[in-house]
């Protein structure tokens, strides 16, 4: 993949007009993803950045690199096609919470089975935006929307738990607030061989307006989030007097001082052990009994379906007696006329 050290988030952006509603958290992920894209250091050329239908998937639209805009919850797909044909290429998803866990949904779960070299970055706002306030696959239960007037009866979908399910290897989150955590999760997925998932808890300022406020409040912010660095303790809080622990099969705030603890009680976080339990557990931590879990929760190395779809390739090729376009058409039963 050729490389530019010159580039600057800048020369990401598109000439086009962004319509996202003013205040809306899909502004801060397009400043993180430029950013990103800009310190990666790769040619705008390399990069393909590849939408579904939704608020979100207007995105390919203000990136000033190859785009696709595809339809409605087929995204994946596509990028698959576009990985597979030309393995150099950076290729990110953009989706939401309706267009990758509803219609999207058997999609969703097969390419992170397949471990196909993506990086999807999932909107989830728990509401449907584009068309105006439905509820979505990850909305609260007993939500009230447009399509629940007397709340949801559904209880939500978690992407860390789809995920995790579907063999997922990578997974992260973030807040669209936070534009500097969300570079650099970005910056470690796309570092990442393998499909990469990064959810990004989003505002929708029309139709589920502070839906993630008891995250963003800035008075309660540091004791209702923890930042997961892997080889760091598990320690948050105002004052960093916080901690997580493992108390027999199931998670447990402490605090530090208490009852004699310390922070070598304290969990440290390791996001690349292949047994998913933990990571699980974290990314299913809710408030108010736990922080939400934000930053790279697991991080797994394993074969991609690129590498094993060349190494098969080479196999059969390295087998077969038919080597050359005479060797196939002389093959088999033959006659001469």
């Amino acid at each position: 993949m050729s490389e530019t050290k010159t580039l600057t988030p800048k020369d990401f952006k598109s000439d086009q007009e962004v319509r996202w509603c003013a205040g809306c958290g899909d502004h801060a992920v397009l400043s993180s993803v430029h950013r990103a894209m800009a310190e990666l250091g790769y040619a705008k050329e390399n990069y393909v950045v590849i939408s579904g239908i939704g608020c979100s998937s207007r995105f390919p639209y203000y990136m000033n690199t190859y785009a696709f805009h595809s339809i409605h919850g087929r995204a994946a797909p596509i990028a698959s096609g576009v990985k597979t044909a030309n393995p150099e290429l950076s290729v990110w998803v953009v989706t939401g919470d309706g267009d990758s866990m509803a219609i999207g949904g058997n999609h969703f779960i097969h390419v992170l089975r397949r471990n196909i070299d993506l990086n999807i970055i999932l909107l989830n706002n728990q509401i449907y935006g584009l068309t105006k306030g439905q509820y979505s696959p990850t909305s609260k239960l007993g939500q009230i929307t447009k399509t629940s007037p007397y709340g949801t009866i559904e209880p939500p979908f978690h992407p860390c738990e789809l995920v995790i399910g579907a063999q997922g290897k990578f997974f992260a989150r973030s807040i669209d607030n936070n534009v500097k955590l969300t570079t650099e999760i970005l910056l470690e997925a796309e570092k990442h061989k393998g499909t990469s998932l990064v959810e990004v808890l989003q505002n929708c300022v029309i139709y589920n307006d502070k839906t993630f406020g008891y995250l963003t409040d800035r008075e309660h912010k540091k004791d209702r989030q923890i930042v997961l660095r892997h080889g760091e303790p598990m320690i948050f809080g105002k004052d960093m007097d916080k901690g997580i622990v493992l108390d027999g099969l199931k998670l447990k705030v402490v605090k530090l001082g208490e009852d004699g603890l310390t922070e070598k009680d304290v969990l440290v976080h390791d996001a690349f052990e292949p047994n998913p339990i933990i990571h699980l557990l974290l990314g299913n931590m809710n408030y108010p009994n736990f922080p939400i879990a934000l930053g790279v929760i697991r991080s797994v190395k394993a074969d991609t379906y690129e590498v094993n779809l060349d190494k098969q390739i080479a196999e059969v090729k390295a087998a077969s007696p038919i080597k050359t376009i005479n060797d196939l058409l002389l093959s088999g039963n033959i006659w001469k006329v």
